[in-house]
């Protein structure tokens, strides 16, 4: 489980690296002007100064039928940039960073523009992005020019680099200024915020091999982009994406929408080279270090310290699942079995700045993430899988769904999706009491382990206490006290539950909230406790 470690914090870092390397976030908008052809080689130069490829006939269905051929052949590792780029330091490359004035379609009437990153460090490969208008495809050519370089810069070659990923900006925040909203860079990692918001949690366009103990994880990589020009007044950029390694490929297609919630539809078809038995769909990263339930094994000034702070799943028979999430002392991944769920996702609930006392992270801002199933996903479960963090530069957290059946070699498998990136709820949030605090601490004068269990007030709980009651399951031990009473501080009620737990391994609890013995009225709380 180290590899897992590292290869998380590399992930987070270079994400880091990205928002660092961005340059400024505010981009003025400009009027049309015109492109400069050069007829001899089929280039034409960008009103904003980048220089794009011979034009290629692009249409729905082509990104795919090339991962589809891609399949059909063996795989080719995508050559790595020279050694100087990928020797540089982490000071040295945030020396160099793209030159807002060149954003790909500025200048023009697209709602959209994108600004690229540049492949060294911890971003081993280059890859390619295309313009899309009209229904052509026009390679954005690599060029020195394109970037700003601070005389601290080492003098490097320009043909041992490339472009890693790519940042799309637009008018989020103010009319007539164009600001960072998502970003695609590395791996297959990509992320956004919507209004408002600071960046946080990350997003996948595919799992393979997560946390699996006889087998490394494999990393696909998107090795091509195709950003297409949008029309004025659209509310929406594309992206296409083609995927790549060494047991599968795939296309995908993003719609992204800006604004107070920004969403994500993605279309994607997978081709698997090889039969895959552990991938992972819709797959979310994030951190969590501490908070209220492990605070005392930190010694730092701030109350918490965390991208999400619980996994919620809506399952297809209609509970909500709320899973607190936990810093372990080792590897431990949880599966929550369903069929067809309606959702799930890393939820950022802690919202008052008080519960993290950061003047500078701002963890409050960070977005919750919730992933909303189009059509049936059949029968399987979504993983979460936790892994032990010291410093909050870990990505510890990865949640995905894994369908029950393998994916068989050379069956194409097709799935579709809806992203929410927002710090309010997620579509299925309000159909009963959420949980909004778990606490959990020795009990004083008696033996065993108490946890507090905060639910919100909500219209199903009622007006009388009486009528509510609590069932505890724990998996091993002896719960000795359940005890349910209202909670002034929020007006919802608060359970307490205290176990006695055996004097080694992990225990699952289940606490569920009942009113008058015939519904679920709250979220049904999940723990793993472990001794």
């Amino acid at each position: 489980m180290t590899t897992d470690l590292q290869t998380l914090l590399s992930r987070r870092d270079a994400l880091g690296l990205a928002l660092a390397l961005a340059g400024p976030a505010l981009l003025p908008r400009l009027a049309r002007a015109e492109t400069a052809t050069t007829a001899a080689e089929g280039t034409i130069t960008s009103a904003s100064g980048v220089r794009l490829g011979p034009a290629e006939p692009f249409a729905d269905g082509m990104v795919e039928a090339l991962a589809r051929a891609l399949a059909e052949k063996p795989f080719e590792a995508p050559p790595e940039v020279s050694p100087e780029w990928k020797g540089l330091t982490y000071d040295q490359i945030r020396e160099i960073w793209f030159d807002g004035k060149h954003a790909l379609y500025k200048g023009g009437e697209s709602p959209v523009q994108a600004e690229m990153f540049v492949a060294g460090l911890y971003q081993h490969h280059a890859i390619g992005i295309y313009a899309v208008s009209q229904g052509e495809a026009r390679e954005v050519q690599f060029d020195y020019d394109l970037f700003v370089r601070t005389d601290r810069f080492p003098d490097l070659p320009e043909e041992g680099t490339g472009f890693s990923g790519f940042r799309l900006t637009g008018e989020i925040e103010t009319p007539g200024t164009f600001q960072e909203y998502a970003v695609f860079q590395g791996a297959t990692y990509f992320r956004a915020v919507a209004k408002g918001q600071q960046y946080g949690l990350s997003a996948r366009g595919f799992a393979l091999d997560t946390a699996r103990a006889d087998k490394p994880e494999e990393f696909p990589l998107f090795r091509r982009f195709w950003i297409e020009e949008g029309e004025a007044g659209q509310e929406e950029a594309v992206v296409w994406a083609l995927m790549d390694s060494a047991s599968v490929t795939g296309a995908y297609r993003f719609v992204i929408r800006k604004g107070d919630v920004t969403t994500m539809d993605v279309e994607a078809v997978i081709f698997p080279r090889v039969t895959l038995d552990a991938p992972g769909l819709a797959p979310g990263t994030s951190m969590f270090l501490f908070n209220d339930l492990n605070r005392l094994a930190f010694d730092d000034f701030r109350e918490g310290v965390h991208d999400s702070d619980g996994l919620l799943v809506a399952s297809g028979q209609g509970d909500l699942l709320w899973r607190p999430l936990m810093n372990p002392k080792s590897v431990e991944t949880s599966w929550f079995g369903d069929e067809n769920p309606r959702g799930f996702g890393l939820m950022q609930r802690a919202r008052d700045p008080g519960s993290y006392n950061d003047l500078a992270a701002h963890y409050e801002r960070r977005p919750s993430l919730w992933v909303e199933p189009k059509g049936d996903w059949g029968k399987g479960s979504v993983v979460l899988v936790e892994i032990p963090a010291d410093k909050e530069i870990y990505d510890n957290i990865v949640a995905f769904w894994r369908p029950e059946a393998p994916m068989e070699a050379g069956v194409e498998q097709r799935f579709a999706y809806r992203l929410h990136w927002a710090d309010g709820a997620p579509p299925v949030e309000g159909e009963k009491a959420r949980v909004i605090a778990t606490r959990t601490g020795e009990r004083v004068f008696e033996p065993g382990r108490m946890f507090a269990i905060d639910y919100e007030a909500h219209p199903a709980l009622g007006s009388d206490i009486a009528q509510l009651e609590a069932k505890v399951t724990v998996g091993a031990g002896e719960v000795t006290g359940v005890l349910l009473h209202p909670n002034p501080a929020t007006g919802g009620v608060r359970v307490d539950v205290t176990v006695i737990f055996p004097p080694e391994g992990a225990h699952e609890m289940r606490v569920e909230l009942w009113r008058d013995g015939v519904s679920i009225v709250g979220e049904i709380w999940l723990y793993r406790w472990v001794v």
